[in-house]
């Protein structure tokens, strides 16, 4: 049950519309909601963080993931998940045509009430390999209800490409920067700006990169000030970090 949802019950109760055993008929799987033996969905997740439970497709079977995905569309609440394998995610869109699925960055989404983006999230990429990371970088915070503005492929190879667009740059409240092989773009990026950078090390690169180790490594120790590091592809990670700094920004600039 999210936010709105609660709000409109506690006001149902309120004009009479529903009794007091009726809301809590309603209420019977809050804080949380056991699905099988396995799945315990936190209902109470918007209430105390601001975001609805985003799901891990990852090692769920097909079954579990239709009906965590029911559960979580009955209450109306946002429905995010990540790293979901292509034929869970079709399966799931046949069953429920209004969840878009991306494939990019392996993610399915729906939202209950879409609405304009607020302040400015920019996700960069040194390269175009890295590109489904910053996908679920950016399709999260886009979630969370940040404006996110997209800069690929501007890795340190061509410095020019990265210089050229330095108002994009200055203009975001916070910056998710991308990058595989060495791993150089974050301390780049935080040397021209003011706004706090997140570094996404992600696994590309040749043998010596050790599937993202030696870019994570380099982010860790970057010389330049306001970088921190989530871990190796964890662009959901840098997201969501990204649409909370950008969501504190709006009510400090709105205050």
């Amino acid at each position: 049950m999210n936010q709105q949802s609660l709000v409109n019950l506690l006001q149902k109760v309120q004009n009479g519309n529903i009794s007091i055993e009726e809301a809590l008929q309603s209420l019977r799987n809050y804080p949380y909601e056991n699905i099988g033996d396995a799945v315990r969905l936190d209902q109470q997740r918007e209430l105390r963080c601001g975001f609805p439970e985003v799901i891990f497709g990852a090692g769920k079977n097909e079954e579990q993931l239709l009906e965590i995905s029911e559960r979580i569309l009955s209450q109306e609440s946002d429905l995010l998940i990540t790293r979901i394998d292509e034929h869970s995610a079709l399966k799931i869109v046949e069953t429920f045509p209004q969840v878009k699925y991306h494939p990019t960055s392996h993610m399915l989404s729906w939202q209950s009430n879409p609405q304009p983006g607020k302040g400015c999230v920019l996700v960069l990429t040194g390269g175009t390999a890295d590109i489904p990371v910053a996908e679920e970088a950016a399709l999260t915070a886009e979630m969370m209800g940040a404006s996110v503005t997209r800069l690929f492929d501007v890795g340190v190879a061509g410095l020019h490409r990265l210089l050229d667009k330095i108002d994009l740059l200055h203009a975001a409240r916070a910056l998710v920067v991308v990058a595989g092989m060495e791993g150089a773009l974050p301390s780049v990026v935080a040397g021209l700006v003011s706004a706090p950078v997140i570094a996404v090390p992600t696994s590309v690169g040749y043998g010596a990169s050790f599937n993202g180790l030696a870019a994570l490594l380099a982010m860790l120790n970057s010389c330049a000030n306001g970088v921190s590091v989530v871990n190796i592809d964890n662009g959901f990670g840098a997201g969501y970090q990204a649409a909370l700094i950008n969501r504190q920004s709006n009510k400090y600039r709105s205050a």
